[in-house]
């Protein structure tokens, strides 16, 4: 079955709409990979300033493949530079933490 990932993104109040262009302006970066199943980005709605940014893939080797891929070059991971002409932009959230899973159970609607 299936692996999760949730990154888990405290973002002060201030910088949630900033957060969430980033996300939407990074048009389809993630859904070409392979193994990628599926992405949410869940806004906290009441108690806390933590987004949760769901994925699913295949199996932890093709995130990992993501992972030292098209995501670090995508963050600037290693290179020099960063954004076109100057500097790369302040990060949206203040915080980072990685949850794992493994897929034991899934349902989905009955037609």
């Amino acid at each position: 079955m299936s692996i999760v990932k949730i990154n888990v993104l405290t973002v002060p109040a201030e910088q949630r709409e900033v957060l969430e262009q980033r996300f939407a302006s990074r048009a389809g970066a993630v859904e070409e990979s392979d193994g990628f199943e599926w992405f949410e980005l869940l806004r906290p709605v009441e108690g806390t300033d933590q987004y949760l940014v769901y994925t699913r893939w295949r199996s932890e080797e093709d995130f990992q493949a993501w992972m030292n891929g098209s995501m670090k070059a995508a963050h600037g991971g290693g290179g020099a530079g960063g954004a076109e002409g100057g500097e790369r932009p302040r990060p949206a959230a203040s915080g980072s933490t990685l949850w794992s899973f493994e897929v034991v159970q899934q349902a989905s609607p009955k037609s």
